[in-house]
C-alpha cells in the first residue's frame, strides 16, 4: 500500500507528550502488523542538536548513522523496538542549509529561490525519503501550534495532503487541559484556541489527544467535539501516568489504533498480543522489590530547577534492565559539583546498590566524580561508567593503582604529566578548524569482546551477541559502513554500541594499566590498526565495569542493555546482602 501520514502536532505548551504519544501510536501500528516509522521536526536553526546545551535542551540522541537528534527520537526508538536513521530527524537549519547549497551550486537553474514554494518543497522532498518502503510515517511536528517557526512545517503538511490526497493523511492534535489550582477545574479554552491556530493553516484535527493530569469527562469531551466538530470517538483522554510503557496498552484499551485505521479504511494485518509487555509494565509500576542506584552527574541545575532530561536514556535503560529482572530502580540524581565541594559526604554512597558515572564535556565536577569512583571500587560497590564514566575510572585506576600521580585527561589538563586520556590528532585537526559540528566519533561502532570477561558474558547472556552479528552482516555490505567497522576482528565476539566523544584511553598506557590489573576487555580497531579501548572492568569486585560506549542507546523494555542488565543484577545480590 502507499504510504499514509500521520501528522502529529501541539497545542497550548510544549512538553506534553507528543513524543511518546507519537510513538505509543507507532508501537500500536507496528504490533498491528505495519511497517511504521516516526519522524521528528525541529523548528530550531541548527542543523542538529549536537551543540546545543544539555541544561537547556535536554539529552542529545545518538544514531547507529552517527546523527545527534532530540530526545523524542529516542523514545520512537524505545517504543517501537527498532533502530531509526538520521534522515528522520528534519530541522529548519538543515533545510536551509540544503535549498542554500543548491542555490549555490546551480540547482535551480537562475529560478529567484523563495520561501514558497522552495522551503516546503524541501521539506516534502525530505519526508519522502525518510518514510520510503513504509505503511505508516508519523511526522511529529515540534514546538506549538502558533509558533512561527512551525509556519513551513505546516504548510509542508498541507501541500502533501494536496500531493497524496487527504485519504492518506490524518492530522492528530495533542492539546492540554490545565486544572488551575484556585478553581479547581478541567478548563477547555487553551484546547479551542490551539484549534483555531490549526484551522488557520486550512488543517482540521481528525483525532484530539487531550492530556491532563486527571482523564477527561464527558463535559469537557463535548465541548471539544462540538468546537472542533469531530466525532466524540475521536477525543482521547490521555491523563498523566506513572510510566511512558502503560500509554501504548491505555491507547489500545481506548481503541486509538482501530480509529487510526478506521479513519483511513485498512483493517488490521494482526492482533497485538500485549500479555509480554504488559507483565513488565506491571514490574515498573508494583515492582516486587527495588534497588537504589545513584546517578553522578553534573548537567542537573538550570536556574533554580534541576533537569533529570539530560539523563533520560540512562534512567530507561535502568528501568528496562529492572523490569526484566522483577525489580524496581530507584534512581537518586548526585550533583558532582556537590562531592567536590563538600555538601555531599561521599561516604553517603554506602546507602545506595549502585552507582553510575554518566558522560560529559569540560573539567566542571569531574574530580567529584573521579572520587566516586575510588569509593566504588575501594568498598565494592557495583559500578558502571559510561564514555567519559569509562575515562575517569581509568584515570582513578592509573592515580591510584599504578603510581601514575597526577594522571588526567588532556581535555581536562592539558600540560599533565601522565595524559592517560588524550584527543585522537583527527579530531585535533577539526577542533583547530573550528568544526564542531557532527564531528566526533559518533554512532556505531565495532568492538571485539575479551574471552572469558564479564562483559562478553553479558553480550551472551542477553543475546545481544547473536542479533549485533546481523547487524554487522549489513553493515559489511555498505562501503560507507565499512570505517564504523573497520579493522576489528569480525567474529563470534564482535560487539556493536554507539559513541559520542573525541577523547580515547591513550594506547601509550595501556601496558601500564594491566600490568596492574585493569582488563581492557573489549576493543574497536580503526583502518589505520590502532587499538581503541571500549570496555574495562576489573576482578575481584562485585561489578566494576565500564565503556567508552553509550549502550543506554540501544535498550529496549524488551530488550535491555547487557551492561545495565549486569549492574542490575550486581546491585539485586547487594540490596539482599545489606537487608
Amino acid at each position: 500500500m502507499n504510504t499514509k501520514y500521520i501528522i502529529v502536532a501541539g497545542g497550548v505548551i510544549s512538553g506534553v507528550g507528543k513524543g511518546v504519544a507519537t510513538a505509543s501510536i507507532g508501537k500500536i501500528l507496528k504490533e498491528y502488523g505495519f511497517k511504521t516509522t516516526a519522524i521528528k521536526i525541529d523548528p530550531y536553526i541548527n542543523v542538529d542538536a549536537g551543540t546545543l546545551r544539555p541544561t537547556e535542551h535536554g539529552e542529545v540522541w545518538v544514531t547507529d548513522d552517527g546523527g545527534e537528534i532530540d530526545q523524542d527520537l529516542g523514545n520512537y526508538e524505545r517504543l517501537l523496538g527498532t533502530t531509526i536513521s538520521k534522515i528522520n530527524n528534519i530541522t529548519t537549519g538543515q533545510v536551509y542549509h540544503s535549498v542554500i547549497q543548491k542555490e549555490r551550486a546551480g540547482k535551480f537553474l537562475g529560478k529567484t529561490v523563495q520561501f514558497i514554494p522552495h522551503i516546503p518543497n524541501e521539506i516534502l522532498e525530505r519526508l519522502k525519503v525518510a518514510s520510503n518502503n513504509f505503511d505508516f510515517a508519523l511526522v511529529e511536528i515540534g514546538g506549538t501550534i502558533g509558533d512561527y517557526e512551525n509556519i513551513p512545517f505546516l504548510f509542508a503538511a498541507k501541500s502533501l495532503e494536496r500531493q497524496i490526497g487527504e485519504k492518506n493523511v490524518l492530522y492528530i492534535l495533542i492539546t492540554y487541559l490545565p486544572i488551575p489550582s484556585h478553581i479547581k477545574e478541567m478548563k477547555t479554552k487553551p484546547t479551542q484556541q490551539a484549534i483555531k491556530s490549526l484551522s488557520e493553516h486550512g488543517i482540521f484535527p481528525d483525532i484530539i489527544l487531550c492530556r491532563a493530569r486527571e482523564p477527561l469527562d464527558d463535559v469537557r469531551k463535548k465541548k471539544i467535539e462540538i468546537y472542533a466538530n469531530i466525532q466524540s470517538e475521536f477525543v482521547i483522554s490521555s491523563p498523566d501516568i506513572s510510566t511512558l510503557y502503560r500509554i501504548p496498552l491505555n491507547f489500545e484499551k481506548e481503541k486509538l489504533g482501530t480509529k487510526i485505521l478506521k479513519k483511513f479504511g485498512i483493517k488490521k494485518r494482526k492482533k497485538w498480543h500485549f500479555k509480554h509487555w504488559e507483565e513488565l509494565v506491571r514490574n515498573i509500576e508494583n515492582p516486587p522489590k527495588t534497588v537504589k542506584v545513584a546517578l553522578v552527574g553534573k548537567y542537573l541545575d538550570i536556574g533554580d530547577y534541576s533537569l533529570k532530561d539530560v539523563y533520560i536514556s540512562i534512567n530507561e535503560a535502568l528501568i528496562h534492565a529492572g523490569a526484566n529482572l522483577g525489580a524496581g530502580v530507584e534512581t537518586e540524581w548526585i550533583n558532582s559539583k556537590f562531592i567536590e565541594n563538600k555538601k555531599f559526604k561521599l561516604k553517603d554512597l554506602s546507602s545506595f546498590d549502585g552507582i553510575i558515572i554518566p558522560g560529559g564535556f569540560g573539567e566542571t565536577g569531574v574530580e567529584g566524580k573521579i572520587s566516586a569512583i575510588e569509593y566504588a571500587r575501594k568498598q565494592k560497590i557495583p559500578f558502571l561508567g559510561l564514555c567519559l564514566g569509562l575515562q575517569l575510572a581509568v584515570i582513578e585506576f592509573a592515580r591510584n593503582t599504578c603510581g601514575l600521580t597526577g594522571a588526567n585527561s588532556t581535555e581536562i589538563n592539558p600540560s599533565t604529566r601522565y595524559p592517560i586520556i588524550d584527543i585522537l590528532p583527527a579530531q585535533k585537526k577539526l577542533i583547530e578548524n573550528d568544526k564542531f559540528g557532527g564531528s566526533m566519533r559518533l554512532g556505531t561502532y565495532a568492538a571485539v569482546l575479551k574471552e572469558n570477561s564479564r562483559i562478553l558474558s553479558l553480550y551472551k547472556k542477553t543475546g545481544r551477541l547473536l542479533k549485533d552479528k546481523e547487524q554487522l552482516k549489513e553493515m559489511l555490505g555498505k562501503k560507507e559502513q565499512r570505517f564504523r567497522i573497520g579493522r576489528t576482528p569480525i567474529g563470534k565476539n564482535t560487539i556493536l554500541e554507539r559513541h559520542r566523544h573525541r577523547y580515547e584511553v591513550s594506547p601509550d598506557f595501556i601496558h601500564f594499566l594491566e600490568d596492574s590489573g585493569l582488563i581492557i576487555s573489549g576493543y574497536h580497531t580503526r583502518l589505520d590498526d590502532v587499538n581503541l579501548t571500549e570496555f574495562i572492568e576489573i576482578n575481584n569486585h562485585p561489578f566494576f565495569v565500564a565503556t567508552q560506549a553509550h549502550p543506554e542507546f540501544k535498550s529496549f523494555l524488551e530488550e535491555p542493555s547487557p551492561l545495565f542488565t549486569g549492574l542490575i543484577e550486581a546491585c539485586i545480590k547487594r540490596h539482599k546482602k545489606r537487608k
